[in-house]
């Protein structure tokens, strides 16, 4: 019989029911899990269903049973893939299930800045507009997205989703190569859209080597007027280069909807940044629609079902 651990269930939401896995199997369910509880928890266990729970090479040797991780999100950085391919361990992951949504709220974070939303809505809460005297109140920059070039860093899905609707606004779109290197297949050099982009937005993996890709140089080389989106992971920014950066006045605005700790401390740089009027933060849930999580879960369930009956699928190691 074959055991299923979940170590974090919350993280599915506990409002979506799971579709049952074929075969003998047990299933067990845990809310959260911390450090301290994953070896126990895991001791017995042929698969494991995490989202965030690190499991490093010390902890994936103490698991001789462990055969498969299914990660029930597209980002893998919790998760030692060279430990695991060496212990004999399958890695899989959720593809293509949230590119709508994460598209969604990118712009929903571009607007909002471009458009002052917070501002003005904090305007008409104090009474600003009922006290101007006029038919409108217009004491913050409103900007269109059209004819503004955005820059994308990352060209997966997520990023060809929020390539496809800047095209639909008018916007010029310019796709980073990687830092380092020269412009290529139809991507402009990184220093350049850096340079050159009016929104910058962020749809990359976190690996080591984009891991602080947006520091104090990189700020340094945007426009005064640029913000930039972060929807991927936030590791990628220096949260404290970020603060310096809108303390400064060094670019106009950001949106973030991830943090280098999560969920981040009261005092961290990021939450000291969206203090700012012309700083968003959303707390994880560009992915979190309905219509996503309810694939992210069906293709949760048949990453196990193919794995149990021997054709895995999305391997990522």
């Amino acid at each position: 019989m074959a055991i299923v651990v979940c170590l974090e269930r919350d993280s599915l939401g506990q409002q979506f029911t799971l579709p049952s896995l074929n075969g003998d199997h047990e299933w067990r369910d845990y809310p959260s899990t911390t450090p301290e509880q994953v070896a126990p928890r895991l001791r017995d266990a042929d698969v494991v269903v995490v989202n965030k729970v690190v499991l490093n090479e010390s902890l994936l040797s103490q698991l001789p049973k462990l055969k498969c991780i299914a990660v029930s999100a597209t980002g893998v950085n919790n998760v030692d893939l060279s430990a695991a391919s060496r212990l004999g361990i399958k890695v899989c992951n959720i593809q293509r299930y949230s590119g709508d949504g994460v598209a969604e709220h990118t712009f929903m974070l571009m607007l909002a800045l471009r458009r002052s939303l917070i501002s003005y809505h904090q305007a008409q809460q104090n009474g600003h507009w009922q006290a101007c005297g006029q038919f409108f109140y217009a004491d913050f920059p409103i900007d269109n997205l059209k004819g503004q070039t955005l820059g994308l860093i990352g060209s997966g899905d997520l990023g060809q989703h929020v390539a496809h609707i800047a095209q639909a606004f008018g916007m010029k779109v310019l796709f980073a190569a990687r830092k380092g290197q020269a412009a290529s297949n139809g991507k402009v050099a990184f220093e350049q859209l850096l340079e050159q982009s009016d929104i910058i937005s962020l749809h990359c993996p976190l690996t080591p080597e984009t891991q602080n890709l947006i520091g104090e140089p990189e700020f340094a080389k945007m426009k005064e007027t640029a913000i930039l989106i972060n929807t991927a992971r936030g590791g990628i920014v220096n949260e404290q280069a970020l603060l310096q950066a809108l303390e400064t006045k060094q670019i106009a605005g950001a949106g973030f909807d991830v943090s280098e700790q999560e969920p981040p401390s009261d005092n961290s740089p990021l939450m000291q940044a969206a203090q700012y009027d012309n700083c968003i933060v959303t707390p994880h849930i560009a992915w979190a629609s309905q219509q996503s999580r309810q694939i992210l879960i069906d293709q949760l369930i048949h990453n196990i079902q193919s794995f149990l009956d021997g054709h895995p699928k999305h391997l990522v190691n």
